[in-house]
């Protein structure tokens, strides 16, 4: 770049001020609100999108059946392929912030079809865990106000009235979620913080209740000598780990679009496994590996009054129902950019890209997913009771496969930089495609072992219900995409012609 000097005479000018940065090109096409996060919103959304109190209550006591006290070690590991993955989101994002994130990448990777179903995969995973935290809010909800013997019609009631209410949040602009989620996360944190240092305080002054564990160095390994089990924790400990993605999928809303998003991801990633390896050492340093199996419905419900007390007790089960809270609202954020993304780049009727002027919100995507959650729910609730339990490990297969698309199109999106340094090689190569074949590995073991009608709470005619569910929901989506493909052929002829935002290119 050559640089020309001009020498003025007459009288000193004051030198121009900054342009403040352009709007990102995505943005400026989608109508969302650029500009509207900061590092720490972001941080708390990915954070509070993964809903640890929720997550803890729902799932440990599922990991600690599989592999008992090796479920500390489950939750450390895990960690890992979650943080290769938030790399290949991170510099994913530097390259194209687009909201439609794996959608857009992985179209751009590997073409319009896989790209597609990258964004199924995010709307159907969505779709599902809405109908798991609808019911635990339901219940917590009618449990702090007393009314804990309420039947399933009243539960889920409340759980529709919940999507209503989070679907009017959203609906309503982006600063509105993320006040919301500050606060939601201060209380899921501080109560979590407090069970976690009185539980232990319990087990080591010999409160505990009986069959409680003494920690040892053996918690941290998660082999337990069958690769069956390996894979099972995992897939379910990939699930705790969900949702910190969500501050990618607001990019378009965020200060510095191309560098503020990966970083929050990867600091909620860190943040996460501690918080998951303290609880869960808490709870099995307190109540044992056989307390926490029999109630892994709810294991924080079921330890709350015993470990604080009947009445701050209740603080557990607030913090509970703010991280059901906060996850049911940042799994809707997600979905309706996506769709949205999808319609603006011509995969889906283009509809359901269109925005709210005064709100700058998605109104069409963000609608259409609180009432196709609120049908799913209602249906599955209808259907069996027994399918709910499901809908966690179902959910963790398409976490499993769409995270794990991401990873292999970072590595195929950048094959040409990987070589120009050894920081692109690792962060653009080496970690994406770890995490990548770590999260294929986990998926097709777990097919595996999910199909049997044994290896579920619900079967239908020998097939068990977290496979029917998880990749009937895949084949679902292969079904849509066919049909969509007669009505907008442009989009599976072309892709996304549209040029990325930044570095990086896909192409051939």
């Amino acid at each position: 770049m050559h640089i020309m000097t001009t020498l003025v005479i007459a009288k000193p000018v004051a030198p121009p001020k900054p342009a403040a940065p352009p709007e990102p090109a995505a943005a400026q096409g989608k109508g969302l609100r650029a500009g509207a996060l900061g590092l720490i919103s972001s941080v708390v959304i990915a954070v509070s999108s993964t809903a640890p109190a929720y997550s803890m209550a729902a799932t440990l006591g599922l990991i600690v059946a599989v592999v008992g006290v090796h479920s500390p070690g489950t939750l450390i590991v895990s960690f890992l392929p979650m943080l290769c993955i938030a790399y290949a989101f991170r510099e994913l994002n530097k390259a194209d912030p687009d909201c439609g994130t794996t959608f857009t990448w992985t179209a751009r990777a590997f073409g319009p079809r896989a790209g597609w179903m990258g964004g199924w995969g995010i709307i159907a995973a969505d779709i599902i865990v809405m109908a798991s935290l609808s019911q635990i809010a339901g219940r917590y909800f009618l449990e702090l106000v007393g009314a804990g013997s309420a039947g399933t019609v009243w539960v889920t009631a409340v759980g529709v009235a919940f999507i209503a209410l989070l679907t009017w949040v959203c609906y309503r602009g982006i600063e509105v979620s993320a006040r919301l989620q500050q606060v939601l996360l201060v209380i899921e944190v501080g109560a979590l913080t407090v069970f976690a240092v009185v539980a232990l305080v319990k087990a080591a002054t010999g409160h505990a209740l009986p069959g409680a564990a003494h920690p040892s160095a053996g918690w941290l390994n998660p082999w337990t000598g069958s690769f069956g089990s390996l894979s099972n924790s995992f897939l379910l400990a990939v699930f705790i780990y969900w949702g910190w993605d969500c501050a990618l999928s607001v990019n378009e809303e965020t200060k510095d679009s191309a560098r503020t998003p990966g970083r929050a991801a990867v600091m909620a990633t860190l943040m996460l496994v501690a918080i998951f390896a303290m609880v869960s050492v808490a709870a099995l340093a307190y109540a044992g590996p056989a307390f926490l199996a029999a109630h892994s419905t709810d294991v924080l419900g079921a330890m709350a009054s015993s470990v604080l007390g009947s009445v701050p007790g209740k603080l557990l089960v607030l913090c509970v129902l703010t991280s059901t809270a906060a996850s049911a609202q940042t799994s809707i954020m997600p979905t309706a950019r996506a769709t949205l993304a999808m319609a603006a780049h011509g995969a889906i009727p283009a509809w359901f890209a269109r925005m709210n002027p005064r709100f700058r919100t998605p109104t069409v995507a963000t609608l259409a997913m609180g009432v196709v959650s609120a049908l799913f729910y209602v249906m599955l609730t209808a259907a069996s009771k027994n399918v709910l339990a499901d809908s966690a490990a179902a959910t963790g297969l398409l976490i499993a496969f769409y995270y794990g698309l991401t990873g292999f199109a970072c590595v195929w999106f950048f094959r040409r930089d990987v070589i120009t340094s050894a920081r692109a090689f690792l962060v653009k190569g080496i970690l994406p495609l770890v995490g990548g074949l770590t999260l294929l590995g986990a998926f097709v073991l777990s097919i595996k072992s999910y199909w049997p009608a044994a290896s579920s709470s619900s079967s239908f005619h020998g097939i068990g219900g977290i496979f029917l569910i998880g990749a009937g929901s895949l084949v679902v989506g292969v079904i849509i995409m066919l049909i969509t493909s007669r009505f907008l052929p442009r989009y599976f002829a072309d892709g996304i012609t549209a040029p990325a935002h930044g570095e990086g290119s896909a192409s051939s």
